[in-house]
């Protein structure tokens, strides 16, 4: 127990006085003789025993009520250190991902949070809170309550660790301050939870819904092309216990084209495959009927005209391997001989081969210079026998680094960077019992550019600087088996791919999207992406036959977009939510350590209060002095 004013205690002393005044007081029996003295004796002593009792009942009723009033006075009361902490500042952290749309008891579980922090906010204290995607900072309890109930959903989730930091951000710097960190979140499984500092009270309610439960177009791809018909391949996944025969609907540019439902077999996944006309565009939209959570139940794709990527060979060595590599649809490959050359065509390409010149001539290093400068990307497949002096003037312009002397020597090719983003989506895991190829003969070199496939001896064979590639031996037939390799077709395909990469199906927000528009703009023109509401101009780079695109957080809207001039219409784009929301996996907020946990928002609101109330006892103390001073009354009165 804690007083309010504990220096009127000292008033107790005064109980002192009544108490001396009763061992010490001066008043005396009076004697007076009687004739009969033995019943006036036994008279005397009943009446001085009864009369000491009754003083002493009297005694204790009004040292009681003394002290009863006093102690009323000092205003007594019991709170926890957190209550007593006159200084408080809390951060609420709100989960809107996708995932807060499941179904709980009553209704999604992200309204019925909203719905309840509305309820229960009735502190004058200013709050900061924020969710994925915004913040506000030492808002009023009626601003709060004003913007809480249109939070919306966001495909962004933060991780513990992220949420920790962000509330730091917002908690001022201000020491001996109670810190209160509300965690309202399904708590998606995502990372390990962190550390809580010392100074910080973090009360977790984890949002379950009733089912976890859920069936998502998790993505789409093409399975083959022709000049006819092409075919699109539909994954579905599934959670829990849904209905599997829920119906996916295609539409092209809103209308109906086919419905049909997934073949799952028993498994977690599930295909649908489609056939669509292949001879003109395609503004696709996938769509299924699923209660539990809505974002995932839609896919947009955009199928456009084909864009074909041109291909040049410089062949002063058998390019007919080159041939069959780029005998596809997307590219429009060309070859030429060194000494047949046209300079003219060079600025037309896309990517450039030269492969195994002897020398590279001072024109034609500035010819492919200004190319590289402008977007274009080139591949060096040095000679046997080639001009190391021009080779190198070459090299340094494109940062590729400088060659040494030849050296004959048999060495196996055996080291991989499966993460460099020629292999990206290439191998489904790393592969060791891969049937490495091998060179007869290579050159030294030295070089701070990337490598992406090394030797046994971890000296580089392929290098990457920008958009420039670099072979160390050759790779013809005498030299090496790396024609006949699985690896030439993804090393040299991807090279050409990503020298002008044309539109995805689709893209996903949220993450660095860069998109090349084969047009070639005026000086003041730009880039837009648009639909029917809206538009936004995207990060751009003109270069001399395209525009390279980056996209990231805009748009914020899944859908399909054009990307246009300002007066002409040029190919369309689409875009869509990541499906991580999609996987039903959750933390338990009960293993993280000096966390508080709660069932529903009601319970950590109680559980608040009760921390925070202050139980004031004084109105008890003021009505038992009362008591005492009645049974004083009492005594006197009634006690003979």
């Amino acid at each position: 127990m804690q007083f309010k004013h504990p220096e009127i205690l000292y008033a107790l002393f005064l109980l002192l006085i009544p108490i001396f005044i009763h061992l010490f007081q001066l008043r005396r029996f009076q004697k007076v003789d009687f004739t009969n003295v033995a019943f006036l004796k036994k008279v005397t002593i009943q009446t001085r025993k009864s009369s000491q009792l009754k003083k002493w009942l009297t005694l204790l009723m009004r040292l009681l009520a003394l002290a009863f009033i006093i102690i009323a006075f000092a205003q007594p009361f019991t709170a926890s250190k957190t209550a007593l902490n006159t200084k408080k500042e809390t951060v609420v952290y709100i989960d809107n991902s996708f995932s807060m749309q499941a179904k709980g008891n009553k209704g999604p579980i992200l309204e019925r949070a909203l719905q309840d922090l509305f309820n229960k906010t009735n502190s004058t204290e200013k709050i900061s809170w924020f969710t994925n995607n915004s913040e506000r900072k030492n808002a009023t309890s009626q601003d709060f309550k004003n913007e809480v109930l249109s939070v919306p959903y966001s495909q962004n989730q933060l991780a513990p660790s992220q949420v920790l930091l962000k509330a730091a951000q917002l908690f001022s710097n201000e020491k001996d301050v109670s810190k209160r960190l509300v965690y309202l979140s399904d708590f998606q499984q995502k990372e390990a939870f962190p550390e809580i500092p010392e100074d910080l009270i973090v009360d977790a309610v984890q949002l379950k819904p009733v089912k976890p439960s859920n069936i998502a177009i998790d993505s789409v791809y093409i399975v083959s092309n022709n000049t006819a018909t092409l075919q699109l391949k539909v994954k579905v996944s599934k959670q829990g216990d849904v209905v599997s025969e829920t119906p996916i609907s295609l539409f092209n540019n809103g209308k109906l084209i086919a419905k049909t439902a997934p073949d799952f077999s028993g498994n977690a996944d599930g295909t649908v495959t489609f056939d669509i006309d292949n001879s003109e565009g395609f503004i696709g939209k996938l769509e299924l009927n699923e209660p539990n959570l809505p974002f995932d139940n839609t896919l947009f794709f955009s199928i456009n005209k084909s864009q074909k990527i041109k291909v040049l060979a410089i062949n002063e060595a058998n390019g007919n391997f080159l041939m069959r590599l780029f005998e596809k649809d997307e590219f429009q490959f060309t070859q030429q001989t060194f000494k047949t050359l046209n300079y003219n065509e060079i600025p037309d390409q896309n990517f450039i081969v030269l492969n195994e010149l002897k020398e590279i001539p001072a024109s034609l290093a500035t010819t492919l210079k200004a190319f590289s400068d402008e977007g274009g990307s080139v591949l060096v497949i040095p000679a046997s026998e080639a001009n190391i002096s021009s080779y190198n003037n070459f090299l340094l312009t494109m940062s590729l680094g400088t060659m040494s002397d030849k050296r004959v020597q048999e060495k196996k090719i055996t080291k991989i960077i499966f993460s460099h983003p020629l292999f990206k989506d290439v191998f489904e895991k790393e592969v060791a019992n891969f049937q490495y190829p091998k060179v007869n003969s290579f050159y030294n070199i030295s070089s701070n550019a990337t490598p992406a496939i090394g030797f046994e001896d971890n000296q580089p064979f392929l290098l990457q600087k920008n958009k420039a590639y670099l072979f160390t031996a050759a790779i013809n037939k005498e030299n090496s088996n790396f024609q006949n390799s699985p690896l030439v077709v993804p090393t040299i395909y991807n090279m050409a791919l990503q020298s002008l990469p044309l539109p995805d199906l689709y893209y996903t927000i949220g993450t660095q999207n860069t998109i090349a528009v084969p047009v070639k703009l005026g000086p003041d023109e730009i880039l837009t992406i648009k639909d029917s509401t809206s538009q936004f101009i995207p990060l751009q780079q003109t270069k001399a036959n395209f525009v390279l695109m980056t996209t990231t957080e805009e748009p914020n809207k899944a859908g399909n977009y054009q990307i246009r001039t300002e007066n002409e219409f040029l190919e369309n784009i689409s875009y869509n939510y990541t499906r991580a929301e999609s996987e039903l996996k959750y933390l338990n907020p009960e293993n993280w350590n000096d966390a508080k946990v709660y069932k529903t928002v009601d319970d950590l609101f109680d559980s608040i209060n009760e921390a925070n109330s202050i139980n004031s006892f004084w109105k008890w103390f003021a009505i038992f002095a009362l008591l005492f001073l009645l049974f004083e009354m009492l005594i006197l009165k009634f006690y003979k």
